[in-house]
């Protein structure tokens, strides 16, 4: 399920677009800019193919809870807790570009959004999902995630940026983030950077684990809001 219960949705039998990102990261063999792809899946789009991906995404996603800074869970060790969890709606891969970019199908003229046609084994180009997936996230209740190797290279604000593609194209019209923990302060100043309005805070919402490992703390929370309908 997801944070607010079972998503009862017919099979999806058609996704949204491969879009296409710049990435701020230059390719350290190469001397030049890379890219980023970001496919739209969901939990059927995963077992038909992607041999791998849920495990990777699960333990991933795992470890950052375990860690207990950014996540209210304790515990999400059981596969099926995260597939209901995480792929209750629609989820989004970045994949790290490598070689040339993909040519472009159409560009949108709102937000710069570049549609490509890639499907994910092509993005993937034979590499492992360790060394190719930038970050994930799912709609509704958004949760991002950078994997550890791959943060410091400017995908969290690719995903970010994406979301206000994604999220209105599933038909979204506004998005409230209930627990932005104020001591994820890479991930406020984030939201603010995209006008997200700080919609009010929620004293103590999580206990978490202290940043200096000394044992836990009650943390503040921020909920942001966006509305999609604005002109």
């Amino acid at each position: 399920m997801s944070a607010y219960g079972v998503i009862n949705r017919p099979q999806r039998t058609s996704y949204l677009p491969t879009t296409l990102w710049d990435s701020p990261r230059v390719e350290p063999d190469l001397g030049t800019p890379s890219f980023v792809t970001i496919h739209h899946i969901d939990r059927a789009a995963v077992e038909r193919g992607q041999t791998g991906l849920f495990n990777y995404l699960h333990s991933t996603f795992a470890y950052e809870v375990d860690k207990g800074l950014t996540y209210p869970q304790e515990d999400i060790s059981d596969p099926a807790a995260f597939g209901a969890y995480f792929f209750g709606g629609d989820v989004l891969v970045a994949i790290a570009g490598k070689g040339d970019p993909p040519a472009i199908k159409s560009e949108l003229e709102v937000r710069g959004v570049r549609e490509i046609e890639q499907t994910l084994d092509v993005a993937r180009n034979g590499r492992t999902w360790e060394e190719c997936v930038a970050g994930f996230y799912y709609i509704c209740n958004a949760g991002f995630m950078v994997p550890p190797s791959q943060r410091g290279s400017g995908y969290g604000r690719i995903l970010a940026k994406s979301y206000l593609y994604y999220a209105p194209a599933l038909g979204y019209k506004a998005s409230v983030f209930n627990l932005v923990y104020n001591n994820n302060v890479a991930s406020v100043k984030l939201w603010e950077a995209l006008n997200f309005t700080k919609a009010g805070l929620i004293p103590k919402a999580g206990r978490l684990k202290r940043m200096d490992g000394e044992g836990e703390e009650y943390v503040d929370a921020i909920v942001f809001y966006k509305s999609f309908e604005e002109t």
